[in-house]
């Protein structure tokens, strides 16, 4: 293991591993199977019994060995009233996963006082997994054992840079379609990788920017420090830092302020 990783949130790193093995064993059993049921939530969003499964599989872990932290999750909602929240989206890429794609993620994270310091996002169906404490820098690989640490791109103009997004039916929702249209003609290439991948490239600098306009905490959470530690910046369209807007935009840094300034995202567009 790095030495950048021995941070005072060692115990709750290596904890978020085993919660992600734990979720990998789970998910990757239901990969393409047969038996796999699917239901439509609320929200006209798709939830499979590989979802809420690998929530309560990751809250029965937390519940012994973090019995008195809160845990927010996607398919379950909040337990309990600490300062110390676990955050988790069990099936990062539904839609993905239910069709047999290989790109979704199980995405952990912790909050201490409403300031994400853990983020592990492990894609089984990729073979990797991608993980950050705060002040520890960033890595990806398979285990806290078999890592190389991370970082961001150094390209400075629009021109050189590559974006990924999930897709382009939030922003016409959203009123501002034609400056994501506009941002996408002046950068040199644009690609649909979407969700969590999109933002994992970017910490890994092979991806300089990465935006969606409609999206949840649980969404977020895991990915913040990770594109933090490796350089970049993840903040709101407003420019909020961390993951609570409800919208993102991620970048190796030395492009956000032009990429808020291009999509000029309103107030009211909340």
């Amino acid at each position: 293991m790095s030495m950048n990783t021995r941070t005072k949130y060692l115990d709750d790193l290596r904890l978020a591993h085993v919660l992600a093995d734990q979720a990998d064993a789970v998910t990757m059993s239901r990969f393409r199977s047969d038996d796999l049921r699917i239901a439509t939530k609320e929200d006209m969003s798709p939830v499979t019994d590989a979802d809420r499964t690998t929530e309560e599989t990751i809250r029965r872990q937390l519940s012994t060995a973090r019995s008195r932290d809160s845990v927010f999750g996607e398919e379950m909602g909040t337990t309990g009233r600490s300062s110390r929240v676990w955050v988790i989206d069990p099936i990062d890429g539904t839609k993905n996963f239910l069709r047999g794609v290989p790109v979704w993620a199980t995405l952990i994270a912790l909050v201490e006082d409403g300031d994400v310091v853990v983020g592990v996002v492990s894609a089984p169906a990729l073979r990797r997994r991608w993980w950050a404490a705060k002040g520890g820098g960033a890595f990806a690989g398979t285990s806290l054992q078999r890592n190389e640490q991370i970082h961001v791109s150094n390209i400075s103009k629009l021109s050189d840079a590559s974006l990924s997004y999930s897709s382009l039916n939030g922003w016409k929702d959203r009123g501002r379609l034609p400056q994501f249209l506009g941002l996408m003609d002046d950068v040199w290439r644009t690609r649909a990788y979407g969700d969590f991948w999109s933002y994992m490239m970017v910490a890994e600098g092979v991806v300089d920017i990465a935006a969606e306009p409609e999206l949840e905490a649980y969404d977020m959470a895991a990915l913040v420090p990770i594109v933090e530690e490796a350089g970049g910046k993840f903040t709101s369209l407003h420019g909020d830092p961390g993951p609570w807007s409800g919208h993102a935009v991620a970048t190796n840094g030395l492009l956000h302020d032009t990429v808020l300034e291009r999509i000029d995202w309103p107030e009211d567009a909340e």
